[in-house]
């Protein structure tokens, strides 16, 4: 049914004319139509362009977990610093649903999910844009036009809440918004003003600002309920945000008026449709309940109640609600990049998994697997929206199933690892759980620490939270993905882009990046001389800098590279005119709305309008050039290869090295990294020209066999093939055999350059996603050559071990740590990757048979030092004495021999080692005994040695040191006679 369609038929209920209470509220809406409903209604009434939703993975954006709101994908528009190539800079009207993910961060209802029937991890936002198009008055009147109308929302059940301003901020209250909803037929009575918490937006701490106005829905209806309004009361709850962005928040915190307004709003699509369905809750809409009945289905519980608080005793149908929020959290977010994993946006989800994983086994009954079939009910919903969801179903529900299943193995070693810290505590008589331990189940776990907490209540048992909450604090700090040479405070705000902009600035010409040719004996790179057209000290544009600032320089053309498309930035160096013997060396290169910002700390004084000129590392920007293109070949080895379903999940190009994140089911064999070494190498070989051109971004999309990856293209775009001109591509109907993809990186002119490829390591990175880290030119050639001496120095060793028994047990020791020497070295040296896994495994082998040889000696030293220990001893209540052996294995195993001869002696050995110069100390005591622990006895008689030791009650060992053996096993002795004595004189 078309938006227009249902127009019609509800023309049938409204009066013409202006907007109108309504008496009763509009027939149910399935979400599909509420969604079009409001697309159809901005883009073929309203002129907007209809642009879909981006991963929840936010692009080039470090400061987001995940994408939390629809504006993000629109944040370079917003501060200025869009492409000006690109379609997103020529954006004026635009309308989507975004994908938003709310778990982490500033915006996190990870917590209250469950709790009540409104909050989630993922949603959906509904949003329509102006950028320095229409205002306020054109935004509230389309929002009250399809609420009202369109969507048939009584009017008299909506309240609206403006800005009120702040004294303090120097704000003067939104009155203009006011009269418009006045003029627009809002009752003053619905309309509320709010202070800055409430109804002004802010994108950070800098940037775009300004006041919003947001509506609100009374599900009860038949009265006054401006009160409830903000105030956190489920029948009153906000459904749209319209933001207007007037003010930039400089650095220094004042506010000025932004060149061009735009528009923000923001619907959830979740609450809306509650809303449309005459539903409380919005777990009751259709977008729910296929879900809620299919976890009833696999559950051994009663079905969805909607229960809540107190009337929720067994957490039933929070446990319902966690299922579904978080199944289509997890779905959304694999589906778009994001695994389960140990930091960032992947713990997160880790944590969202295994808080589903717990409510749906420990609260709905439901068995192992049942989270994961979830996902075709899932799929079914919101798949005819979100395509990838169907081309990823299956992958999801792998990775689903094997994160389930190690936290739940994760489980059981967390609960066994409580009990026993549990009953230590009781030999100490203690209420106190340690924190340390606490927060390793959490940390290395994933054990929830509310599960902990809910263990120990029944034991009545509490966790050190002060010293729990050192630990957490201690383990917040976030480890940037930034560059460590990036520096954020040379980048031009929007305040700065505009000043530019004003002043008339032209965008940097920086074509001269891509003008060099291939002579016979090599590249020769053009001279580029520029103009200082502007400088930024971080905060301002000013007109000169002096030696020892840092600043970031604009010039009228470059042929420096700025770092962008996963390709690190150029070095180099300025000279300038006047001043040939002082460089100003370039830190970094960066792009902004257009302008190439170079960031310079000043050598000498630098001012607009000074002629440079620029000095290119041309060595730095070759190995670029190279690992780029090499970059492309790998990715196309790879399809060839394994097959067209990789996908490429991203790459980075440095002069050292390539890295290259693409989608597999497993890690590659030996073999396939064979093969793709080789695949690349045939083209290199052949000396394939590398091909470039510019075409309209439309005319480049449906070129044949090409790649792409999720990033806002500009148009026109540079393609870059290989071995097959561009304008060839445009005539084909079928797939070349080549590569071919979009791409602003600096590439080769001929592959030969390459020399050779490596590939020194792929790993999965999580269930599904692998990383290559590739080599080239001489690094390739070390990384073989070093293959060649590991595999030559394996071949040695193997053939020795293999041809000679160790004599004593010494040698056999000396052999295995020849063996672990040999494997650190084939584990961390850059080498063939195939060839490491290789020689890994010939070297598993070797280990097995050494540590084989080991223990079959030191159980048989071990059985002969014992017979001697008895001989000398007999059987005694204390047996303390000395033998010879430098391994800490003997010396236990020989206690444990006495002991089993023997078994209600208490033992303790020391051994003096020969080449360390050491104790070693081993102990044991017979089962039960109270007035004598080992691990105490040990602890003891370490620190009588200036060491330490641990174990347990039966079983414990450490060292020390002394020149004086006898007089230390005289000591362990009188302290062991000393604890025994009760029991000696009892027993008499």
């Amino acid at each position: 049914m078309s938006a227009l369609l249902l127009r019609r038929l509800r023309c049938l209920s409204r009066t013409p004319g202006s907007v109108r209470a309504f008496s009763s509220l509009p027939p149910p809406l399935p979400t599909a139509l509420v969604r079009s409903t409001f697309l159809d209604f901005f883009r073929e009434e309203h002129g907007h362009l209809l642009v879909p939703s981006s991963p929840v993975r936010p692009r080039g954006d470090p400061s987001l977990l995940f994408v939390n709101a629809g504006m993000n994908q629109f944040k370079p528009i917003l501060t200025g610093t869009a492409d000006p190539r690109s379609a997103m800079a020529s954006y004026r009207r635009v309308v989507n649903s975004q994908k938003c993910v709310r778990a982490g961060g500033k915006h996190n209802d990870l917590e209250d999910v469950g709790r009540d029937v409104y909050h989630h991890t993922f949603f959906e936002m509904l949003g329509n844009w102006s950028f320095g198009d229409y205002f306020k008055e054109k935004a509230c009147s389309m929002a009250w036009s399809l609420l009202t109308e369109h969507y048939g929302i009584p009017a008299d059940r909506l309240y609206v809440s403006y800005f009120a301003g702040d004294a303090a901020s120097g704000l003067p209250a939104d009155e203009e918004t006011r009269q418009i909803w006045l003029d627009i037929g809002v009752p003053a009575a619905h309309l509320l003003p709010f202070g800055l918490k409430e109804n002004f937006w802010e994108m950070g701490d800098t940037g775009p600002c300004g006041p919003c106005t947001e509506i609100h829905y009374d599900h009860v209806g038949g009265r006054n309920a401006a009160s409830l309004v903000n105030t956190d009361d489920p029948e009153v709850v906000e459904i749209w945000n319209l933001v207007f962005m007037q003010y930039n928040r400089d650095m220094d915190q004042t506010l000025s008026l932004l060149p061009k307004s735009s528009v923000d709003t923001g619907m959830g699509l979740e609450r809306l449709t509650a809303v449309l369905q005459g539903k409380r809750s919005n777990y009751d809409t259709d977008l729910f309940t296929p879900l809620l009945h299919a976890i009833h289905q696999r559950s051994k519980v009663a079905p969805y109640g909607g229960r809540t608080g107190s009337s929720d005793q067994l957490k039933v149908d929070t446990a319902y609600r966690v299922v579904a929020d978080h199944v289509r959290t997890m779905c959304v977010c694999i589906a778009d990049g994001i695994h389960p994993g140990m930091s960032g946006a992947e713990l997160v989800l880790r944590r969202i998994l295994r808080r589903a994983v717990r409510f749906n086994v420990e609260i709905l009954k439901a068995p192992q697997g049942a989270l994961a079939s979830l996902v075709p009910t899932v799929t079914h919903i919101l798949g005819g929206v979100y395509p990838e969801l169907q081309r990823e179903e299956e992958r999801i529900i792998d990775i689903i199933n094997e994160n389930e299943a190690h936290f739940l193995s994760s489980l059981q070693q967390g609960t066994r690892l409580i009990h026993r810290t549990l009953r230590k505590m009781e030999d100490k008589d203690s209420s106190v759980f340690p924190a340390s331990v606490a927060w390793s189940l959490n940390r290395d776990l994933g054990f929830p620490l509310d599960l902990v907490d809910l263990m120990l209540d029944e034991r009545g048992v509490r966790v050190d939270r002060q010293e729990l909450e050192r630990l957490i604090a201690e383990n917040l700090e976030v480890v940037s993905d930034q560059p460590a040479d990036a520096q954020p405070g040379l980048t031009l705000d929007v305040s700065s882009l505009v000043a530019l902009q004003r002043s008339g600035v032209p965008h940097t010409d920086d074509s001269m990046k891509y003008q060099y040719r291939l002579k016979e004996d090599g590249y020769v790179f053009p001279k580029c001389s520029a103009t200082v057209v502007a400088l930024f000290n971080g905060q301002a544009l000013v007109s000169e800098v002096t030696e020892g600032q840092r600043c970031g320089v604009i010039l009228d053309q470059t042929c420096f590279y700025a770092e962008q498309g996963g390709q690190s930035h150029d070095r180099g160096y300025f000279l300038r005119d006047g001043l040939q013997d002082v460089p100003f060396p370039v830190e970094n290169v960066v792009v902004a709305g257009g302008y190439v910002v170079h960031h310079v700390t000043a050598t000498d004084h630098l001012k607009v309008g000074d002629q440079v000129q620029l000095h290119l590392d041309q060595v730095h920007r070759l190995s670029l050039m190279v690992n780029h293109t090499t970059t492309h070949l790998l990715n196309f080895a790879l399809r060839t290869v394994i097959g067209p379903s990789v996908q490429q999940r991203g790459s980075h190009v440095s002069a050292d090295y390539l890295r290259f994140d693409f989608s597999t089911k497993k890690s590659l064999s030996a073999s396939q990294l064979q093969q793709i070494e080789r695949c690349v190498h045939d083209i290199v070989s052949a000396k394939h020209m590398v091909h470039s051109q510019e075409l309209p971004l439309q005319a480049a999309m449906h070129l044949s066999g090409l790649r792409t990856v999720d990033e806002v293209y500009p148009d026109p775009v540079r393609v870059v093939a290989v071995n097959v001109p561009v304008s060839e591509l445009l005539d084909k109907a079928s797939d070349p055999e080549t590569s071919v993809e979009l791409c602003c990186g600096t590439h080769l002119l001929q592959t030969a350059a390459i020399e050779d490829m490596v590939i020194t390591s792929e790993r999965q990175m999580v269930k599904g996603i692998s990383r290559i880290i590739a080599v080239t030119r001489q690094e390739a050639t070390k990384a073989r050559e070093a293959g060649k001496d590991l595999s030559e120095d394996v071949d040695s060793l193997t053939t020795r071990l293999t041809l000679s028994t160790p004599a004593d047990l010494n040698v056999a020791q000396r052999q295995a740590k020849e063996v672990g020497v040999l494997s650190d070295a084939v584990d961390n040296t850059p080498m063939p990757q195939w060839q490491r896994r290789e020689l890994q495994s010939q070297l598993k082998v070797l280990q097995r048979q050494s540590n084989t040889v080991i223990r079959k000696m030191e159980i048989k030293e071990a059985a002969s030092q014992a017979q001697a220990v008895l001989k000398k001893n007999g059987q005694k209540d204390v047996l303390v004495d000395s033998v010879e052996t430098d391994s800490m294995s003997v010396l236990m195993k020989t206690v444990n021999h006495v002991c089993s001869a023997s078994p209600h002696s208490h033992v303790i050995l020391l051994a003096h080692q020969r080449h360390s110069g050491k104790v070693l100390c081993a102990c044991q005591v017979p089962k039960g005994s109270a007035s004598l622990l080992a691990s105490d006895w040990a602890t003891a008689v370490c620190g009588h040695l200036s060491g330490n030791a641990g174990g347990t009650a039966v079983v414990a060992k450490g060292s020390g040191s002394s020149s004086d053996i006898t007089g230390a096993l005289r000591w362990a002795e009188q302290f062991a006679h000393q604890r025994l004595r009760p029991l000696i004189s009892s027993h008499s």
